[in-house]
């Protein structure tokens, strides 16, 4: 079975999307405007052809709690596809507790996610990297593995070492490492940093990775422009624990989902395939 580990699915009229329908904004992936329309499951299906099972991911929307509901209805409504999900919450908020409570009386929940970084000038503006620093965020973290929950971390390299102390503090925590960690800086440069930076993470058991996303900062990709990086986290985590995420509908904006396999496919090594695209995602999220 093909599991698709990172994807997002909106509609306009049941969820409110402050940041995708924002009018001439141009984010750090890009101008959203091709994407600013409804991407039910059934549309997402057609993109994913082959795939069967996949996992949704929050997406900031003005209300998680809405969010998590929608997408649970759009899973009772499909059985024939396993979609499971990973919603929002603040856990540095006095009422997480509260707040996850609610979440796991969704049959769909499988983890939480948390933006700690997007990239270095949404995050200077934001200061979401702030949770590296709040004892809340780790004990917030380390909770979720008595709940039986997930971390899907989101953050740049230049957050790494940091991320890495809090990580310490929640060994028992299952952490999906999103996009292969926003390497964004795509000079040979950058990328060696990058790739002696993620040994932070990778070092770690507890933390998987996500091959997902890669299109955000590097619009014109190629499967060579992307092969340091997929090589880099094969390498790193090995192949049980990477799993490919197609990020869509933000990437369908660099490129179709066919692409997107045809490379990774070329990339991941044959024998790999099973896990790092179905095998290794159903495990972590108990589909």
């Amino acid at each position: 079975m093909r599991v698709d580990a990172h994807h997002h699915l909106w509609s306009l009229g049941a969820v409110a999307y402050p940041w995708l329908m924002a009018k001439g904004i141009t984010r750090f992936f890009g101008d959203p405007t091709p994407i600013q329309r409804d991407y039910p499951l059934a549309r997402f299906r057609q993109d994913a052809a082959g795939f069967a099972a996949s996992v949704h991911i929050q997406v900031g929307a003005a209300d998680p709690w809405v969010e998590a509901q929608w997408v649970q209805s759009v899973a009772d409504t499909a059985p024939d596809w396993p979609l499971v999900q990973v919603a929002f919450c603040d856990l540095t908020a006095p009422d997480a507790g509260n707040v996850i409570d609610r979440l796991q009386t969704l049959s769909s929940l499988r983890g939480l996610r948390q933006i700690v970084g997007r990239a270095p000038g949404e995050d200077a503006a934001t200061g979401t990297d702030a949770l590296l620093d709040n004892p809340a965020f780790a004990q917030g973290l380390r909770d979720l593995a008595g709940r039986g929950l997930s971390f899907d971390l989101q953050l740049i390299p230049e957050q790494y070492a940091r991320m890495a102390r809090v990580l310490d503090e929640a060994p028992d925590t299952p952490i999906a490492l999103c996009h292969a960690g926003s390497p964004h800086d795509r000079s040979a440069q950058g990328l060696a940093d990058w790739a002696r930076a993620l040994v932070h993470l990778s070092d770690r058991p507890n933390v998987v990775c996500k091959l997902s996303g890669l299109g955000m900062f590097d619009h014109h990709w190629t499967t060579d422009t992307i092969r340091p990086i997929v090589e880099t986290c094969l390498a790193q985590f090995g192949p049980s624990r990477c799993m490919f995420g197609s990020n869509f509908p933000v990437d369908s904006l660099y490129s179709g989902y066919e692409s997107l396999i045809d490379a990774y496919s070329a990339l991941v090594p044959d024998h790999d395939h099973a896990a790092v695209f179905g095998a290794n995602a159903a495990r972590f999220y108990n589909i």
